[in-house]
Order: C-alpha cells, then structure tokens, then sequence
C-alpha cells in the first residue's frame, strides 16, 4: 500500500511545489494563430498594422488561477506565423519600468520579465523557454523533460536567428514618474527549433502546439532615488493559461494554440479529442509520484494506489475503459484507450518521466504537432 508516510507539500526554503503535488483543475486557454499578413519590421510597438488582425489572448490571470487575485496590472500577447518565423507580441502595463541585467542568458526573471514557453511534441518534453526584460535581455534555454523528472535546463541552447525588440512607454529606471508600460515584439524563426522530433517547423495548417507566456514580476521600493526589490517578498507570477499551481513547468497545464492559413473566423478551433485520456493518464502519474515519495517504488497496479487516490481503478469520465498499468524497466507506464466517433479505438500512454504518447502510428489524431 502506498499511505504511510506523510508527504511534504512545499518546500520549507524555496516554496517549490514537489513532483507529487497536482495542479489544481483548470480551464487551459486556447488561441487560433492566423498567417502574418507581410513581414515584420520589429521596434516593439504593437499599435501597427502587422497586429491589426491578429486577436489578443485573454487577459494574463494569477499562476494558481480564479483561487488567487487577479493581477493589479494588465499584460495580453497576441500571436502571427509565416514560413519563416513565429511572430508573439506582448503588452505589459507597468508604472514603473524597471531592468538591471544586460548579459545574454543571465537569469532574467531575477527582473521583471516576460516568458514564452513552447512545446511543439505536446508530449511533456522537448520545450523550449525564451525570456526578455524590459532592457531586451534574452534568456532562452532548452528542455528535454520537465525539471520534475530530472530534466537538466540546457542553457547553451540560443534560439538562432532570433529577432526581439522593446518598446518602453515611458522611462527605464525613473522613479521620478509614472510609466504606462513596455511592450516586446518576437521573430521566432523555425529553424531554430531543432531538438524535438517528429513536429514540421513551420506547422502544418490544423498543427496544435503546447504554449504558455508568464509574466514576473516583482515588488519595487524606491531607496535613495533608485527602485529596489522589496526584500522577503516573493515575486508575482501572471500568465496566460492558468497553471494550478506555482509551477510553469508542468507543460500539461500550458494553452493550446492552433496554426491556421484561413481568413479570421473561418477556421475555428478544434478541441484536443485525446483530453480524456490525458486527464486519466495525469492523475496516475502524480498517484505514481506520490507512491514514490512515500515508498521509493513505484506501485505495480492501480490497486496498490486506490487506498489514497479513491476511484482511480474506475473507469475514467469520458473514457470506456480502466487505466491499465504496469512496470516497466525504467519505472512504469500506464495506458488508456479512448474510442473517438468517426476514428475508432485509440491508446495514450504515460511514462514515469511524464512523456505522453499515441501507441497507433497509423491514426493522424496521433501524430505529434497536430491533435496531441
């Protein structure tokens, strides 16, 4: 059994959610990215007609979501694609403009920033993260798994090729006024995008990525006529699609965003089919976490996890049949068959390390980059 041992939920020192802590459940934000209309001349101003039929994303909410306030200040992106570059622009309100790190790939959100993560596999791994702060200092990394499997960050990886741009509303490091913000334009060209497998970079039309942006940001104080971070304050972070928790590097909780050639309007989005599967084959996996927290083994049947995780040997909504586990030689994994109208049966598996996969080559609901 897998109930004797009391599991810690936040770290004492850094407050990071362990492993085996769930999200809470959330509503993941979803976005039709359109054909950009010409190519872009970047200064990081968005008031121009390269935006103009490109839709804002709702506006950025708590990490935690609805259970946390909204943010006191305002930020929204909005996303454009040719055969050549992802485009992403972001507006962020802020009275107060601040930046002190200049060197590429220092650790950027130690400022306030704004973040772009991306998973083209939408299987957990192979993500990418690119992070700016308002003096257009890059941060962009690489990583193969998320860090709550063991996933080392890649820093040597550079998104080549990349064009960025700021645009301050305002003045950098006044305390002397009020600013009504910065805003950052991105080129993000495909071909930089080289260490995941089995994804077209650019996408296909109908192509279904894994996207989330976060904003940080933290409490300033004015000290001897400079702004200051507030000392024991952590910082604030605001995103996109609601995480559940304060953690953005749980790649299942991220939006889904749909790459489309049609006119606006016409191509509405499709809702991932898999999303049932998925959602049973998440709750096994933070069950499977939490029995190694507590045992250091995995459990071998969704019986040995029913005593602390109660209906998990039932069969999941919208599925017709029970999650089936079993070891593995690296850990474990745990498929769920899910019958689709119009496809037939299909299977998701899980894996100890949180990669999610379609084991039916043949079906293009399979296939990575498109309805994963």
């Amino acid at each position: 059994m897998c109930a004797d041992r009391p599991l810690v939920h936040y770290d004492p020192i850094t407050m990071i959610p362990p492993p085996h802590l769930p999200p809470t459940p959330q509503t993941r934000k979803t976005y039709v990215c359109r054909r950009a209309p010409f190519a872009l001349t970047l200064d990081g101003r968005l008031d121009k007609p390269f935006w103009a039929a490109s839709p804002w994303t709702d506006d950025f909410v708590d990490i935690e979501g609805s259970a946390r306030p909204l943010p006191r200040h305002r930020t929204r992106a909005k996303m454009l694609w040719d055969d050549e570059y992802l485009y992403i622009g972001a507006e962020i309100e802020e009275p107060h403009v601040w930046g002190t790190l200049t060197q590429r790939d220092s650790i950027v959100f130690h400022d306030n920033d704004f973040e772009v993560f991306l998973n083209p596999t939408g299987d957990n791994h192979n993500y990418y993260e690119i992070e700016v702060n308002a003096l257009n200092t890059i941060f962009d990394l690489f990583l193969p798994k998320p860090y709550r499997d063991g996933g080392p960050a890649d820093h040597a990886w550079d998104c080549v090729g990349m064009k960025s741009a700021v645009h301050i509303d305002g003045t950098l490091n006044d305390p002397g006024d009020h600013d009504r913000g910065w805003s950052v334009e991105f080129a993000l060209p495909w071909r930089a995008f080289d260490r995941h497998a089995g994804v077209n970079c650019p996408p296909e039309p109908g192509a279904q990525w894994r996207v989330n942006f976060s904003r940080v940001q933290w409490d300033l104080e004015i000290v001897n006529g400079a702004y200051r971070k507030v000392e024991a304050i952590a910082e604030h972070n605001w995103v996109w699609s609601p995480q559940g928790i304060v953690d953005m590097h749980r790649p299942e909780q991220w939006g889904l965003v749909q790459f489309t050639s049609n006119p606006p309007g016409t191509d509405p989005l499709i809702p991932d089919p898999s999303w049932p599967a998925r959602d049973a084959l998440y709750r096994v996996y933070y069950a499977q976490k939490a029995c190694f927290a507590r045992h250091d083994r995995w459990a071998s049947s969704l019986d040995d996890l029913e005593q602390t995780h109660p209906g998990i040997t039932s069969v999941p909504p919208g599925c017709d049949t029970p999650t089936a586990l079993s070891l593995s030689i690296d850990g474990w994994i745990a498929r769920q068959s899910l019958f689709i109208p119009g496809v037939g049966v299909r299977a998701w598996c899980i894996s100890q390390d949180s990669r999610v996969w379609c084991d039916t080559d043949s079906s293009d609901l399979c296939a990575p980059g498109r309805r994963t």
